[in-house]
C-alpha cells in the first residue's frame, strides 16, 4: 500500500498507524502534519475559544449526558467545516478513514471531531471510548496542538494494557503535532491532570449502527 491517496503524503505515515493498530490497538506518530496547519488548526481553536464558543463536555448520550467534574474537565467544539483549517484537517482525516477501510476492512462511515480544551487542574479519569459490542465508534485519534509544552506540566494521555487494565504502556506528553490513534472499545485511557490549558482535536471513526429506524451514529 502506497500513500498516494493523501495530499503531501510524506507527512501522513499512515502505513505505521494501521500497522501499530494490528499489533498492539493503538499507536503514536510525531509531526503528523505539515507546521502551518497546525499553526492554523491552533488560531482557529484560540478565536473559538476568544469568542465563548466551547461548552463544557459531558459523559453518556441522549437522556444520560451529564457533566460529571470529577470525571471529566473539558470544553469542546465540534469540527463543521466552518474554518479553512477545520476543512483541511477533515479532507486528511478522511483520506486516513479510506485508508484503514482499504487496510483494514472496517466498514467505517464517518469521522467526527471536536476541539478540547482542558483547563488547569482539570482531567478525564480512565475510560474507553465505546461500549463493546456498540460498534459505533471504531477507531479514535488525538492530535495535540500544544507548541512548547513542558515534560512537567502533566496533562499527558495514559494508554494502558486492555488486559491488564492497570499496567500502563505509554504516556503521550501533548506536544503540537503529536497524533495518537486507538482502537475504540478496547484501549483503556485517561488524561492526567493538567497545570496549564491543554488544547487537542478528539475525533473518532464510525461505522454505521443504524438498526430499525433507530440513527446511529448520532452525537
Amino acid at each position: 500500500m502506497t500513500d498516494a491517496f493523501a495530499p503531501d503524503a510524506t507527512y501522513h505515515p499512515w502505513d505505521s498507524l494501521i500497522d501499530s493498530l494490528v499489533d498492539t490497538g493503538y499507536g503514536v506518530i510525531h509531526n503528523a502534519l505539515p507546521p502551518p496547519e497546525i499553526d492554523a488548526l491552533l488560531e482557529e481553536f484560540e478565536h473559538l475559544r476568544h469568542h465563548d464558543q466551547l461548552q463544557r463536555a459531558g459523559i453518556g448520550r441522549g437522556k444520560e449526558h451529564q457533566l460529571r467534574d470529577d470525571i471529566r474537565g473539558d470544553s469542546i467544539y465540534w469540527l463543521n467545516h466552518n474554518g479553512p483549517a477545520q476543512v483541511r484537517y477533515l479532507e486528511r482525516m478522511a483520506a486516513f478513514k479510506d485508508a484503514l477501510n482499504y487496510a483494514l476492512f472496517l466498514g467505517l462511515f464517518e469521522f467526527e471531531a471536536h476541539f478540547a480544551r482542558y483547563p488547569a487542574g482539570s482531567f478525564y479519569k480512565t475510560h474507553v471510548d465505546s461500549l463493546q459490542g456498540r460498534a459505533n465508534r471504531m477507531v479514535s485519534t488525538v492530535l495535540y496542538l500544544n507548541q512548547d509544552w513542558p515534560a512537567d506540566a502533566g496533562g499527558e494521555m495514559v494508554i494502558y494494557d486492555p488486559n491488564a487494565p492497570e499496567r500502563e504502556l505509554e504516556r503521550v506528553i501533548p506536544t503540537a503535532n503529536t497524533l495518537v490513534c486507538f482502537l475504540s472499545e478496547t484501549i483503556p485511557h485517561e488524561v492526567r491532570p493538567t497545570t496549564r490549558p491543554r488544547a487537542s482535536i478528539a475525533g473518532w471513526y464510525r461505522r454505521n449502527a443504524s438498526l430499525n429506524g433507530v440513527v446511529d451514529p448520532a452525537r
